[in-house]
């Protein structure tokens, strides 16, 4: 806090007293004691008037600033209004709901249309598959005669 003696204002009042007293008291005239006493008046008057001034705008800036604080902090203490319309929340939701069903049913049709070209390539692989197997089962049927021979003479010598 600043002390009133340390104030500029104050300060010079101060010295402006000092020195119209040192004026008064140097002066070289034949004044009276009570002309001297006068102007001393004069003085600690004048000087009265510069504190009651100086105190009173030191008192109007301390009710300015203290406004502005309250101010201040009125506003800081003042909670922030949220508003939630139901309406448009409703919406909204409504239409991630409809972007999520149709990114859903795109995954899903694609899945099916891979699932379908998977079967349609395992049917084909599989008639190949027959179609080879069944030329092949003729020719093998030929050729069993002839290793059941070779079979039984492989039993014969493991005995």
């Amino acid at each position: 806090m600043i002390s009133i003696y340390t104030h500029p204002v104050i300060r010079r009042t101060a010295f402006a007293l000092a020195l119209l007293g040192a004026l008064a008291a140097c002066q070289k005239n034949d004044a009276s004691a009570g002309q001297v006493g006068g102007k001393l008046d004069d003085a600690a008057q004048a000087a009265g008037q510069k504190l009651d001034q100086a105190a009173s705008y030191v008192g109007q800036q301390v009710d300015a600033t203290r406004a502005t604080a309250e101010q201040n902090l009125n506003s800081a203490a003042s909670a922030p209004t949220i508003r939630i319309d139901p309406a448009g929340l409703a919406s909204s939701a409504q239409a991630n709901l409809q972007g999520a069903a149709s990114a859903t049913g795109a995954a899903i049709d694609h899945a099916a249309s891979m699932t379908g070209e998977g079967l349609q390539t395992a049917g084909r692989k599989l008639q190949q598959w027959s179609n080879q197997s069944a030329g092949t089962s003729s020719s093998a049927s030929t050729s069993t005669s002839t290793s059941t021979d070779s079979t039984d003479a492989q039993k014969q010598m493991d005995k």
